[in-house]
């Protein structure tokens, strides 16, 4: 439960302060959906809004931070106010990366849009869908300090990094067979990676927002699956 102050207007300030980060999570939501329709429709002009929609974010979150600093200089915030603060700034922050990596998206659905048709696309729409599932409800975590819906949001990261490993060999495998589209691949494979990013940036802000209800750390090691790092591309020499 949100505790009341007698100043207040420090009330208001963290109201003002969460409502800011809120903002900026409908806005990084609406990059994702967008940038994402804009790949799978060759929508040129829908990749555009993502773009310009990102300064709007980048906006918010500078007004975050300066109301978060305001906050710490003249109300000395302590214990539970603290953590809120800090938990804004932190949350504004990863919204702000997860707004980068949708325009990221954006600009490369343009490329993609003037190639032919790339067979492991196909995987892609479902890792956005939980991608921007686990954002959503990393957000209504943070608005109903739900601590229950932000551990499922860490548990579903590593489906994320199966579907990302899948693709990424997919893509390997489709480059080898097709090199004459080794660079629309390439794209498909950021495209991917981007999204891969904004999974964990949810999870990031599902384990603050836990932090920020409970004051304790979650149990256990963050589930993680990327073994991309160790995966080759498969011998043409062989049959």
């Amino acid at each position: 439960m949100v505790q009341t102050h007698t100043v207040k207007s420090f009330d208001e300030e963290l109201r003002s302060l969460r409502a800011l980060v809120s903002q900026m999570g409908g806005l990084a939501e609406y990059q994702i959906r967008m940038a994402l329709d804009a790949l799978m429709d060759r929508d040129i002009d829908g990749a555009a809004k993502v773009v310009t929609a990102d300064a709007q974010i980048d906006a918010l979150e500078q007004e975050a931070e300066r109301l978060a600093v305001e906050i710490i200089a003249l109300r000395h915030p302590l214990a539970d106010d603290l953590r809120e603060v800090i938990s804004a700034l932190k949350i504004s922050a990863a919204l702000e990366r997860v707004g980068d990596y949708a325009k990221n998206i954006a600009k490369r659905s343009t490329v993609l849009s003037q190639a032919r048709h790339i067979q492991p696309l196909a995987i892609v729409p479902e890792i956005g869908r939980i991608v921007a599932q686990m954002l959503k409800d990393a957000l209504d975590a943070y608005g109903s300090r739900d601590t229950a819906k932000a551990l499922k949001v860490r548990d579903r990261d590593m489906d994320v990094d199966d579907l990302y490993n899948s693709l990424f060999r997919s893509l390997l495998t489709y480059m080898m067979e097709n090199p004459q589209a080794i660079t629309p691949s390439t794209h498909l494979m950021f495209v991917a990676k981007n999204l891969e990013r904004i999974g964990d940036l949810s999870t990031n802000m599902a384990e603050i927002v836990y932090y920020n209800v409970t004051g304790e750390r979650m149990a256990g090691d963050r589930p993680k699956h990327d073994d991309t790092a160790f995966a080759q591309a498969p011998d043409a020499s062989r049959e």
